[in-house]
């Protein structure tokens, strides 16, 4: 009676060996993405953004990441003082730090 609503299973003859192996080369094939679409990118950038901030140094003219610009002058461990306007200096992260500029950029702005 239950056969009606139940469909009987039929074991075949041997299990498919294909299907286990497929499924690896797909999981392969997503860590594969993953790591070239996702991870090496964002690990190159942090690689980049670390050097930047080991680099910086008195007089150099940067940007932070709220877009504010200004002269640096004073590098600590973990923070910098910037000259953002004539006698207004303020601290900032030094992770803060965006891009640094080329001399002379806050003249000509």
């Amino acid at each position: 009676m239950l056969d009606f609503f139940i469909s009987p299973a039929h074991a075949e003859g041997g299990a498919a060996a294909g299907g286990g192996i497929a499924q690896i080369v797909m999981l392969g094939g997503f860590v594969l993405i993953f790591y070239f679409l996702l991870w090496r990118p964002q690990a190159k950038r942090a690689k980049q953004h670390k050097q930047l901030i080991s680099g910086l140094s008195t007089g150099d003219e940067v940007v932070i990441g709220g877009g504010m610009l200004g002269r640096i002058t004073k590098v600590t461990d973990e923070f910098i003082s910037m000259e953002i306007a004539e006698g207004t200096e303020i601290n900032v992260q030094k992770n803060a730090v965006a891009s640094v500029l080329p001399k002379g950029t806050i003249k000509s702005i």
